[in-house]
């Protein structure tokens, strides 16, 4: 991918695309010169958990739970219950899919930014959408809509291992519900809030405060719609700027951690390549080298130079 960024910046977006005879190659071309074109230095804050393991991808049974090993950590994700308004409780799935990323980030990004759990969400979900670069509309409206209640409902375990013990923080994510109009988001600007702030769990919030990746929130944008790719990046983000030198990672360690929903590595290999090569499209620093064995990751630098991040942070 690094050579279709400096055949953008040397030819421009036509000719670097012109060259291209893959029309994903093409595609991919289109993304990485609107991230080269990007004049914004908008911050994003995930938690370090989220690097290592990801919420699922597809929509599972809502009484299924969800859990996922990383790199010494294992995430637990529960199903939970919120009161619904004609009394008894409803129970909502663990969220899932890109929506539930995007919500999560734009909730740790406002909580770190502002040093604080209360969230405030804005006046209404188009002030809010807006905000995390998503268009407006019905079915985006009932999207985040469901996503956020099962982020409010469900509960969260963080296992992390070492040689010795086994360490682990359980709790929610969200303390209280994140509440929507009943008739909102059938036109731009009237989906008002029931409530403009949320308050973040406090065993949530100490974590993320105390391991927080930064990210660049534009780049995120150009990827919202593919999950896998969005885990990846934030993977990245994570991983190749503590790098002090080249290190290989095998295909069954990617398996491990990216390959849910997949019987055969064969088959999840293809399409995590696919998944890379976009997020790497928006991570322009980022040095990673597709090999037989498996991936070859390069010290990189951040996607936020750690100066911006401390100032984007005040």
């Amino acid at each position: 991918m690094g050579q279709i960024h400096t055949l953008i910046t040397q030819l421009g977006r036509d000719q670097a695309k012109a060259l291209q005879t893959d029309p994903d190659q093409r595609s991919l071309v289109d993304v990485a010169a609107a991230v080269l074109e990007e004049e914004r230095q908008e911050l994003g804050i995930t938690y370090s958990g989220f690097a290592l393991t990801a919420l699922p991808h597809r929509r599972l049974p809502d009484d299924q739970p969800w859990e996922r090993r990383g790199h010494k950590i294992r995430l637990l994700i529960e199903p939970g219950r919120l009161p619904i308004r004609n009394g008894g409780f409803k129970l909502y799935g663990v969220p899932y899919g890109s929506r539930a990323r995007m919500i999560l980030l734009y909730l740790q990004t406002r909580a770190i930014q502002t040093d604080s759990r209360e969230v405030e969400l804005g006046r209404s979900m188009h002030e809010w959408l807006d905000r995390m670069g998503l268009s407006v509309g019905g079915q985006t409206y009932r999207d985040i809509r469901e996503q956020a209640s099962r982020i409010a409902a469900c509960n969260l375990t963080f296992a992390w291992e070492d040689a010795h013990s086994i360490g682990f923080e359980k709790g929610s994510i969200v303390k209280g519900g994140i509440h929507f109009s009943t008739n909102g988001g059938a036109e731009p600007g009237q989906g008002s809030l029931w409530e403009d702030r949320v308050l973040l769990s406090e065993a949530f919030f100490r974590e993320l405060k105390a391991h927080p990746v930064p990210i660049w929130e534009p780049a995120l944008r150009h990827i919202q719609n593919n999950s896998t790719s969005i885990d990846i990046y934030i993977w990245l983000a994570y991983r190749l700027h503590s790098l002090n030198r080249s290190t290989p990672i095998t295909w069954p360690a990617v398996f491990e951690q990216f390959g849910a929903g997949y019987s055969r590595l064969r088959d999840f290999r293809k399409r995590f390549i696919e998944a890379l090569q976009l997020a790497l499209a928006v991570y322009p620093d980022a040095r990673v080298d597709v090999e037989e064995q498996g991936l070859m990751l390069h010290p990189s630098p951040p996607p936020i130079p750690e100066r911006k991040f401390a100032q984007l942070c005040r």
